[in-house]
């Protein structure tokens, strides 16, 4: 069973005790934040540049602050020189997707926002 929000598309998928996302990622932007949704992928970018681990490391702290877990709790498991990633969290999939949906700034919030990061009304 997979643990899909049908509002956006996002899907989890069950590994042990955790869960595992699928992630798209650009590095090298402005500043480190969350997209939205690509397909069955988390959208984000993140401001480090794609050299020695510098946007894994982002990429990790990123999506712990997105799920609120410690970064130590996630883990890049797939794709660690592509921008298509797959990365373990710590949270079954009803959790995650729970967390996701329920979070400030989930889609629907991040599609209003203008390009100086302020929201429209």
């Amino acid at each position: 069973m997979t643990g899909r929000d049908a509002s956006d598309g996002l899907a989890f998928r069950p590994d042990g005790s955790g869960s595992r996302l699928r992630l798209r990622v650009s590095a090298g932007a402005s500043r480190s934040r969350v997209v939205g949704v690509h397909g069955e992928a988390l959208k984000v970018a993140v401001a480090a540049a794609p050299e020695r681990g510098k946007a894994n490391r982002e990429v990790i702290r990123l999506v712990a602050e997105t799920f609120g877990v410690a970064p130590r709790d996630v883990a890049i498991v797939a794709g660690e020189t592509s921008p298509d990633k797959v990365v373990r969290l710590p949270l079954g999939t009803g959790e995650a997707a729970a967390r996701w949906t329920g979070r400030a700034g989930a889609p629907d919030t991040i599609a209003r926002r203008s390009a100086g990061g302020r929201r429209k009304p």
